[in-house]
């Protein structure tokens, strides 16, 4: 049994309502039902109307509320004028990729069509979000947070909170996503980001200059000496973003599924893609609100001042509004690691239950012997045939026609090649359809080389993997003496400075194909992606769960659509 074997559970007969959940169970775990509806609605999150994508009429979308092994029955509607797919990373789905949506994996929805996306949330716990996978969509919103509630006879490694707050940050432009997207089309970059919106709403009025009036910000109402578990996701394009919460301390908990060992920080650095647990105590004085920002980091701070977020912390017995300067920004000028020592320091709670009632720590993946060695490297992105491409070792990944495992049951040939090459090769870039061709129950290391000139971030579906190494420079195989092989943490995205490496071990112990990705958006729609073709041979494939009754058919399978 590997990190995430099965357990079996007592049979159950209930009907749960939560939220915005109907939960009804027959048999075995409870199954939770949602709808939700993609359509397009106008605000102004920087003062501007503007085009976004919501769900169910919010933006953000609404959280999705769930427990450890809930089966999970989401129909989703297409209102969109264009193809949509909903991914949800971090979500480990056993042996069922079919329910992955990105477009290896799942046809996209056409417009105007629902599909309904059933897939386990087995073993699991923690903090992630939902969002479009498919045409730049998530630069216009359609994310939400989702949560995944530990069962109650499994406890939690601290004092049970009074409360629950989900915080969204991410950079964000005026511009729609297709607009965005006929830039990075037009080989240009996007440059600098209009803002930061936390929760969907532009930054509090902290300086008449860099912020006009009008615009409605965030404001997040607590009770004084309280504790309070805040869930961050950082759901935009690429910028790195320094989340702080001004005259307090955030303990650190968990970060995407996992239990952290508790560390307090002043602030803390949050990438793309990225999702975190704080513990927020309410035990300051109420003579007035707080600032809660979340600005740009590892830029030019004088071009990049109005890419800040800015809500209010309020309490209830609040005496009077925030105001003055701004919390300030980690000072990196005397300590240029001062990130990479900040994401070292977090380390698994190897004494801490999960999901089950085992100890995070008993998977010793430090005595394991490594199967096969992946050097990933990326750097600036290239010209390929006439157009603007990023790639990983000189592939740049062609967009699927149609997901890779339905070709595979309809014998369709030539769709891929199982040849990405395990190291970077002294050749001229490519775009290709390159997918890794990993071995079942492997145990394998991947090296994160970047080369590029800004934070890239990386996220594999399917897993979770452990974050053994980071540094500047150049990694070598004298790197490895300086691996975490105790309690490394484990986590589905991480972060490679620019000029730098990332090691992580996987073990391979789900079927299916996996889609391992940049999170900078514009890097993935430019082709930084590759994914991992994982088979049972000794069964042919029968591990992996069937193609669902409902499955889509789309490219060179779409005569087959009912």
């Amino acid at each position: 049994m590997g990190l995430f074997g099965f357990s079996l559970f007592p049979l159950c007969f209930f009907f749960l309502n939560i939220a915005l959940f109907s939960s009804l169970c027959f048999c075995g775990d409870p199954t939770v039902t949602n709808e939700l509806h993609v359509s397009y609605i106008t605000v102004s999150p920087l003062g501007v109307p503007q085009k976004v994508i919501g769900i169910n009429g919010k933006f953000p979308g609404p959280l999705l509320n769930v427990t450890t092994n809930n089966h999970l029955s989401v129909n989703v509607f297409n209102e969109l004028d264009e193809d949509l797919l909903i991914t949800w990373p971090g979500v480990q789905m056993r042996r069922n990729s079919w329910q992955d949506g990105v477009l290896g994996t799942n046809c996209p929805i056409p417009s105007k069509w629902n599909w309904t996306y059933q897939f386990q949330v087995k073993d699991q716990i923690g903090s992630f979000f939902y969002f479009p996978s498919t045409n730049f969509q998530r630069a216009a919103g359609g994310f939400g947070p989702l949560v995944i509630n530990n069962r109650e006879v499994i406890s939690i490694p601290f004092a049970q909170p009074d409360g629950e707050i989900s915080i969204m940050i991410g950079d964000w432009f005026i511009k729609n996503h297709t607009a965005l997207r006929a830039t990075l089309d037009a080989g240009k970059d996007l440059g600098i980001p209009d803002g930061v919106l936390i929760n969907g709403k532009g930054p509090y009025q902290y300086n008449n200059t860099l912020v006009p009036s009008g615009i409605a910000f965030e404001t997040i109402t607590v009770e004084p000496g309280k504790t309070y578990r805040i869930r961050v996701n950082n759901v935009g394009i690429s910028t790195s973003l320094n989340f702080r919460i001004q005259n307090h301390n955030l303990i650190l908990v968990e970060t995407e599924g996992f239990y952290a060992i508790q560390t307090n920080f002043t602030n803390f650095d949050i990438h793309a893609g990225q999702s975190y647990s704080f513990l927020l105590s309410t035990d300051q004085n109420a003579s007035t609100d707080y600032y809660i920002v979340a600005s740009a980091r590892f830029v030019n701070e004088s071009l990049w001042q109005k890419v800040t977020g800015v809500a209010v912390l309020h309490y209830s017995n609040s005496k009077g509004s925030v105001s003055g300067p701004l919390p300030p920004p980690p000072d990196d000028f005397y300590n240029k690691g001062a990130s990479v020592y900040q994401a070292r320091s977090v380390r698994l709670n190897t004494s801490a239950s999960g999901a089950r009632p085992n100890p995070q720590g008993s998977f010793r993946y430090g005595t394991i012997n490594i199967t096969d060695t992946y050097i990933l490297k990326v750097t600036p992105p290239v010209t390929i045939n006439g157009t603007k491409r990023a790639t990983i070792n000189g592939i740049s990944f062609r967009k699927p026609d149609v997901p890779f495992r339905l070709a595979d049951k309809h014998d369709l040939r030539g769709i891929y090649k199982l040849d990405f090459p395990s190291k970077p090769m002294n050749r001229t870039p490519v775009i290709d359809r390159s997918m890794i061709n990993a071995t079942y129950k492997g145990f394998i290391e991947i090296v994160l080389q970047n080369n590029d000139t800004t934070v890239q971030n990386f996220h594999l579906d399917g897993y979770s993997f452990f974050v053994v190494g980071m540094d500047y420079g150049e990694w070598s195989e004298n790197s490895r003496g300086n691996y975490n092989k105790w309690d490394a943490i484990s986590r589905s995205t991480t972060q490679v400075f620019p000029g730098a490496w990332t090691a992580i071990l996987v073990s391979l112990d789900n079927v299916g194909t996996w889609n391992l990705r940049a999170e900078n958006l514009d890097r993935w729609y430019l082709g930084q992606e590759t994914y991992l073709r994982i088979v049972n041979p000794e069964e042919n494939g029968e591990t992996e769960t069937s193609e669902p009754s409902n499955v889509l058919f789309c490219g060179p399978l779409q005569h087959l659509q009912k």
